[in-house]
């Protein structure tokens, strides 16, 4: 049997526990103990370090009985893979430009497993789908819950279905042409269940995150945690076949190596990528907006394959709705970071050139922030667009999609807009037939201490926004949780089935049209009427064409010569001399016979305003200037 090591640098003595027998481990080089049961069962078993209480092991894969309970022995070369001939998501071409769909598992079906959600996969297969991206499945305090707060990472979380059912999911997701994503989290370790302390100096003393101590990276004893995160996240593409891994919230990692853990991570996972001969995907959640993030690491950059992009998020919000609270108010124009600005004009910037705070002042951080892209070297498919996601949902007081506040004909804009972006598009749960369900924050603490402390906090951030206490839904009552699951059914139902065959259409033409093929943020160019409330999105002889006011208009095309309509929100555009004839809120999609010509305001003057303004130009209002 596979001998069970734990990593206890400064025990005297450290104990596997069986039942009511102690055994005791051997001590190793390095500050590792060793113990190999005999036979070939699977055992149940804690580990005691100088006599203290027996608890799980760091490494533990399978947690039947919770993160409180015994770990189990589990064989991940057990499982009969039929994913044999599986070279990766598009056929080896990896993530960067494929379609995501995030979804969380407990929420997904009513079930909440891993082999219910499998019953759904063909329905994201014909939606388009490219790569299936879970939100963390770790082990974690309670039976509900986002997973962020997870303190076993080589777990799955048994309320998902432990560890198997989570090799069944990648093998049916393979089966169907559908790569996976993992969310992992590296920053911190959940409050519930956390014994690493128990072991070893796995956090740092004087560095925390917004959600609890560091993880030692740089600091006495961090080459060992370090290696407890990099053999982690090796071991979900080796062990399980994940195609890609989320790493959530790279900024809160505080390393100050002379190799940052992300580039050590970066160039391991290529190492393996090349030995099992498939690509493997790294991609950051980061709020830097240092393009670094996706530079390889010869250049000295972290490696990361791609990066998720709020900056597009917040733009395609703030034009939607006209929200300006807190981190919205810079995208809305008019502040600090742009005080010629506009909704529009900060829109056109961030669908060609990925970042608004690309070293510009941020009214909400304070300060400058961020640095711009190179877009002739770094390809857009390594940022990830989405006008819907966990954090943008789950992170508003009651949790509410932003249908609950725009037109079915504005979310067709929205969409229409990024899943045919040059950006690596990712679509939320239930988006795709404009879900009524909401998806709020919440928890199952046992410690009643934790659960009071976790409402109470939650209500208090609110009140800042002027939400009234009894508003904001109890993370702890069960009927948040439940409410947040999917109603499968509405997709068959007026008002739904209409924005799903839409979100159908889009997908369909970003995988057909040669032109929306590429990440070229160069080749994409945005024109616009502030006045008249239009946009339009040129890639190539693509053109999404967008009327954002409430009454029908003609978006004027002078330059083209339309070839057909590719896909349209409501009834039929009208296509003449003049344009095109659009319905309030209303999006078309066109191809036109040749490439749009160069942006007629490209001859502006100054360096930095020619340089952008041939990429987005506005009418009414002069070239733009960024």
């Amino acid at each position: 049997m596979t001998p069970i090591r734990v990593w206890a640098p400064e025990a005297r003595q450290v104990e596997c526990v069986v039942g009511a027998d102690h055994h005791r481990m051997t001590s190793e080089p390095g500050g590792w103990w060793s113990w190999t049961p005999a036979g070939d069962g699977r055992i149940d078993y804690l580990l005691s370090v100088d006599g203290g209480d027996p608890v799980p092991d760091p490494r533990s894969a399978w947690l039947p009985r919770g993160v409180h309970g015994p770990s189990r022995t589990f064989d991940a070369t057990a499982f009969d893979w039929t994913d044999e001939d599986w070279r990766g998501p598009r056929e080896g071409r990896g993530t960067l430009g494929a379609v995501f769909y995030e979804l969380h598992v407990g929420t997904f079906t009513r079930p909440g497993t891993l082999v219910s959600a499998i019953g759904h996969l063909d329905h994201l297969v014909d939606l388009g789908v490219d790569v299936v991206e879970l939100m963390p499945v770790a082990a974690f305090g309670g039976s509900h819950g986002w997973g962020y707060d997870g303190v076993q990472p080589y777990s799955v979380h048994q309320a998902y279905g432990g560890p198997l059912a989570f090799q069944v999911f990648v093998d049916a997701c393979h089966a169907r042409g559908l790569g996976v994503c993992l969310d992992v989290v590296y920053n911190h370790v959940g409050p519930v269940g956390n014994y690493l302390p128990t072991f070893g100096p796995y956090f740092t003393e004087g560095d925390a995150t917004p959600w609890g101590a560091a993880v030692n990276l740089d600091g006495p004893g961090s080459s060992e945690v370090r290696r407890w995160v990099v053999d982690n996240a090796l071991r979900w593409f080796r062990d399980f076949h994940v195609d890609a891994l989320r790493l959530d919230a790279v900024h809160a990692l505080h390393d100050e190596s002379p190799i940052h853990i992300l580039a050590e991570l970066s160039d391991e996972t290529a190492a393996l990528a090349e030995q099992l001969g498939r690509p493997l995907d790294l991609i950051a959640e980061s709020d830097l907006n240092d393009p670094s993030m996706v530079s390889p690491t010869a250049a000295g950059g972290r490696g990361m394959t791609a990066q998720w992009d709020d900056d597009i998020h917040h733009a395609l919000h703030v034009t939607l709705t006209g929200e300006r609270q807190g981190y919205y108010a810079d995208f809305a124009g008019g502040t600090e970071a742009w005080p010629e600005g506009t909704p529009l004009r900060v829109l056109a910037k961030t669908l060609t050139e990925a970042f608004l705070h690309d070293g510009r002042p941020s009214t909400f951080r304070g300060k400058v922030w961020g640095a711009p892209v190179d877009r002739e070297t770094v390809s857009g498919h390594r940022f990830l667009a989405y006008l819907q996601n966990h954090d943008q949902v789950g992170n508003r007081a009651a949790g509410d999609r932003i249908n609950e506040t725009i037109s079915p004909g504005q979310q067709a804009i929205g969409a229409a807009l990024y899943l045919l972006s040059p950006y690596t598009p990712m679509i939320f749960m239930g988006e795709e037939w404009r879900a009524s369900t909401p998806f709020q924050f919440f928890t199952s603490f046992d410690d009643q201490w934790l659960a009071d402390a976790v409402r109470k906090g939650r209500r208090e951030e609110f009140a800042a926004y002027g939400w009234a206490a009894e508003d904001v839904p109890d993370p702890q009552d069960p009927a948040t949780w439940s409410g947040s699951v999917l109603n499968w059914a509405e997709r068959g139902t007026p008002g739904h089935t209409e924005m799903l065959e839409f979100y159908r259409e889009l997908t369909k033409t970003r995988c057909r049209e040669p032109d929306l093929a590429a990440g070229d943020l160069l080749a994409t160019t945005v024109e616009l009427d502030e006045t008249a409330g239009w946009v339009v999105m040129h890639r190539g002889r693509v053109h999404v064409v967008c009327n954002l006011g409430p009454r029908s208009r003609t978006v004027p095309l002078p330059d083209l010569v339309v070839d057909r309509v590719l896909v349209s929100w409501g009834r039929a555009p009208i296509v003449d001399e003049h344009g095109v004839q659009l319905d309030g809120h209303d999006v078309a999609v066109i191809r036109s016979v040749e490439e749009r010509p160069p942006a007629r305001s490209a001859h502006s003057s100054g360096a930095a305003g020619s340089a952008r303004s041939a990429h987005s130009s506005v009418r009414a209002g002069g070239p733009m200037s960024a």
